[in-house]
């Protein structure tokens, strides 16, 4: 913190916004008389920022053709356009078929996107009445079906369309998911039953197997407690969150109760088992003496063998003995005493009586085991008044310990469980420990447990679960004390910042910065211990005040002059010229970033606005760009008919006229504003005309020169050739006719006879030591085929002029036009 502080903390004075430029206006255009003024005025407004009005005016008044569909081509309103469209009626047919069809488009548009809208309105509908349709059958492919359906739709959809069909979607998603739930509830039910019937069953022939065993070896004890608690397990499981018929449960309870009651009958028989053989190794003559009666009883009582089972030998004959032994001698004592002792056990018996009445099963059994040492201590004729009621009790405190321990216990291994379970998971200290309190709370709940070794393996399994939290609390508790000495140092740098400091002069922005980074760290020294941070947070907030005060006075300063900006900006929107509007609006962007600090959510507010005027001022230049978009399409669509027309010009069919209008019309297309591809294409085709221009011309030469030729052959004294036909003679004396034709041939690439390749070889090797031109001086083959032409006619004799090498020199000529 000390280190931010030093490194941001500079005096600076505050930036000042420059001083906002004065606009001067644009000079008015004056009018013009003649019409050239007129024309240069009317595209100086088309070039600018004309307003509809504007083009709309000049769309039927323009003074020349091209202005008027420049014009109409900039205007994007229906309504201008129909008023357009009738007033070019029968008057200006290229304004009235640009507008009607531009009007054609934009109906087409809104006929295509009422379709678009009505789809997705139709989508929508059909999503809501999904999510609330009651027909199941085959429902997510539906659902599927709609959202493919969707899918290439959504880009068009307005944000509240794409929220109804998100929101009906999610109806439909929940749908989806509670059918599964459904399904998946239903199964489990299913799974439950089957578990119930199970179980019953097996403890049923358990039961059996229990009553009709042999009384000579005992069952495993170990085998019947993990029945026993495997089997309360499984039923838990198969009742948890399900309805279960009473009959059922009571079958079950039933069932459980006779186990657990022979199962404990067991566990106490094995361990009584050397008490009473050393009992019965005592006895003489098959009768218990009065002292050893007393011993067999309790022990019989002890074990309590439950009924339907069959006892074991050596409890059945220790029973057998019971019954011949002879009475018992009374307890003898002071009479007072036992009045007493017989009244305190009255008293006993009231409590223990209500306690049960009360559920209270605990406090019972505290009472129960009361009122048994005090009426050990009653002889028998007091104890006997009170011996049925305490037997009564007795009974009343079975059943209810029966039904705790029954609806509790299987609980409480439950509980055993999960805390198990939660001792070997990898879990967060914090969720952990409170896990384990809400574990322990549900057991405190259920009034504890009555079955030592379930109790400790609840503990155990509770130590367990919090040994790896006991680290973590620890160490938690040397980081509260870490983070609370952490608090109170970034409070003395920000005291001695804010002492040392001479706010009147500062770096705003660093100020703000050290504000934010002090939070910052405030917030990450956590936790801390609440009582201890009470001092050290008050000083904290003492100390922000401090700061923030002058931060607020510099912020609204701030605001202030990013609002002058702001209605500078907004008087831009309609000023002219637009790139001097551009230009002063960059500059305004260039002020709002050097202005300071303001406060977040009003610099949101009046970024917006300033946002808001500078897009608005640039969407005079992004509508500028339209226009020369639509010029370009326009004069693109020109182009493109016209090249269909000049494309039916080709070398067998059009004449010289044809080929001159076609590249007069294509240069009357070349002045307008086309794109890069259709430019190239309208050089291409000026190419392609000019070539057939060219090669007209060529033809119409060689025809004459054919013309020629057959003169001299027929009327040599009547041949009356050009001017310029003497000097190209005079330059090839020196040929022969056959050397002529021969080198007519060379130049129109055409074979000579084998007769002649000797001397066409000779012929052309000449040529090249001659440079390629023998000495003459033409520039292209037709000159050169026009000095052998004038040659042949008026240099050779006319018995040179045989018809077969005139013959040739045709075929020659004529091959040059391929």
């Amino acid at each position: 913190m000390a280190a931010f502080i030093r490194k941001l903390f500079k005096t600076r004075k505050a930036t000042q916004a420059p001083a906002p430029k004065q606009v001067t206006p644009s000079p008015v255009a004056q009018p013009r008389d003649n019409q050239g003024d007129l024309k240069t005025e009317q595209d100086a407004i088309l070039n600018a920022q004309p307003t509809l009005q504007q083009l709309e005016t000049l769309a039927i008044e323009g003074v020349t053709s091209d202005i008027r569909q420049r014009a109409a081509t900039d205007i994007a309103d229906r309504e201008a356009l129909n008023r357009i469209q009738k007033a070019a009626k029968g008057k200006d047919k290229g304004v009235y078929q640009l507008v009607r069809h531009k009007l054609q488009q934009i109906k087409q548009q809104e006929t295509e996107q009422n379709q678009l809208q009505e789809r997705l309105q139709t989508l929508i509908r059909q999503a809501e009445d999904q999510a609330r349709s009651e027909d199941t059958n085959l429902y997510e492919p539906r659902f599927e079906a709609l959202l493919q359906q969707w899918q290439p739709l959504e880009p068009e959809a307005t944000p509240e369309q794409a929220a109804a069909f998100l929101q009906a979607c999610h109806g439909c998603r929940e749908r989806i998911a509670a059918l599964a739930a459904e399904a998946a509830d239903q199964q489990r039910h299913a799974d439950q039953a089957q578990q119930r019937i199970s179980t019953i069953e097996l403890l049923n022939t358990t039961l059996d197997d229990l009553r009709t065993a042999a009384t000579t070896a005992l069952p495993s004890l170990s085998a019947l407690d993990a029945l026993q608690k495997t089997q309360e397990n499984r039923w838990l499981e198969a009742t948890r969150d399900t309805q279960v018929q009473k009959s059922e449960q009571k079958q079950y309870e039933a069932s459980m109760q006779n186990l657990k009651s022979f199962l404990g009958a067991v566990r106490r028989y094995s361990a009584a088992g050397e008490s009473l053989q050393a009992l019965l190794e005592q006895v003489e003559d098959d009768a218990l003496k009065p002292d050893q009666k007393t011993g067999a009883q309790a022990l019989v009582a002890d074990i309590d063998w439950p009924t339907g089972f069959a006892n074991p030998e050596p409890l059945q004959r220790l029973s057998s003995l019971l019954k011949t032994v002879s009475p018992r001698v009374e307890r003898s004592g002071d009479d007072e005493q036992q009045k007493q002792r017989a009244k305190a056990l009255a008293d006993i018996l009231d409590q223990l009586e209500q306690a049960l009445e009360s559920r209270q099963l605990k406090e019972s059994r505290q009472l129960f085991k009361k009122a048994q040492q005090t009426q050990k201590n009653l002889d028998k004729r007091h104890a006997r008044s009170l011996q049925a009621r305490l037997q009564l009790l007795a009974g009343q405190l079975h059943d209810l310990n029966d039904w705790q321990g029954f609806a509790t216990s299987p609980k409480q291994q439950a509980l055993c469980e999960q805390m198990e379970y939660l001792a070997e998971q990898p879990m967060e200290p914090e969720a952990k420990a409170e896990r384990i309190k809400e574990l322990q709370t549900e057991w405190r709940k259920l009034g504890g447990s009555s079955d030592r070794t379930l109790w400790d393996r609840f503990k155990k399994a509770s130590d367990a679960a919090y040994e790896p939290c006991k680290a973590y609390f620890s160490a938690k508790s040397d980081l509260k004390q870490s983070n609370l000495d952490k608090r109170g140092l970034i409070c003395d740098e920000l005291d001695n910042f804010v002492t040392n400091s001479d706010l009147s002069d500062a770096d705003w922005k660093a100020v703000d910065q050290i504000l934010r980074t002090a939070r910052d760290e405030w917030k990450a020294a956590w936790p801390v211990e609440f009582r201890d941070n009470r001092s050290v947070q008050k000083r904290f907030d003492s100390l922000l005040k401090r700061l923030e005060a002058p931060l607020n006075a510099e912020r609204e300063k701030n605001e202030a002059l990013k609002q002058a900006i702001i209605e500078r900006a907004e008087a831009l929107v309609e000023l002219e010229p637009l790139a001097e509007a551009m230009n002063q609006a960059k500059a305004l962007q260039g002020e709002w970033q050097a202005v300071g600090i303001t406060r977040h959510r009003e610099d949101r507010k009046l970024w917006k606005a300033f946002r808001s005027a500078c897009d608005r001022i640039f969407e005079r230049r992004d509508a500028e760009r339209s226009t020369q978009q639509q010029q370009t399409e326009a004069a693109d669509k020109h182009l493109e008919e016209v090249l269909g027309q000049t494309a039916e010009v080709n070398a067998t069919q059009a004449s010289a006229a044809a080929i001159a209008e076609a590249l007069k019309t294509l240069d009357t297309v070349a002045g307008q504003r086309l794109s890069r591809p259709m430019s190239e294409r309208l050089s291409s085709e000026r190419a392609r005309l000019k070539s057939l221009k060219e090669q007209q011309a060529l033809a119409d030469r060689i025809a004459s020169w054919h013309h020629y030729i057959d003169a001299s052959q027929d009327n040599p004294a009547e041949l009356s050739a050009p001017e310029a036909w003497a000097r190209r003679s005079s330059a090839l004396d020196t040929l022969s006719a056959r050397e002529l034709v021969i080198r007519a041939e060379i130049l129109s690439e055409v074979p000579s006879p084998d007769q002649d390749q000797a001397l066409r070889m000779e012929i052309q090797v000449k040529r090249l030591s001659d440079g390629l031109g023998g000495g003459q001086t033409e520039s292209n083959h037709a000159d050169q085929l026009e000095s052998l032409v004038a040659y042949w006619c008026l240099g050779l004799d006319h018995s040179d002029r045989q018809p077969e090498m005139a013959t040739r020199l045709k075929q020659a000529l004529t091959a040059t036009l391929r």
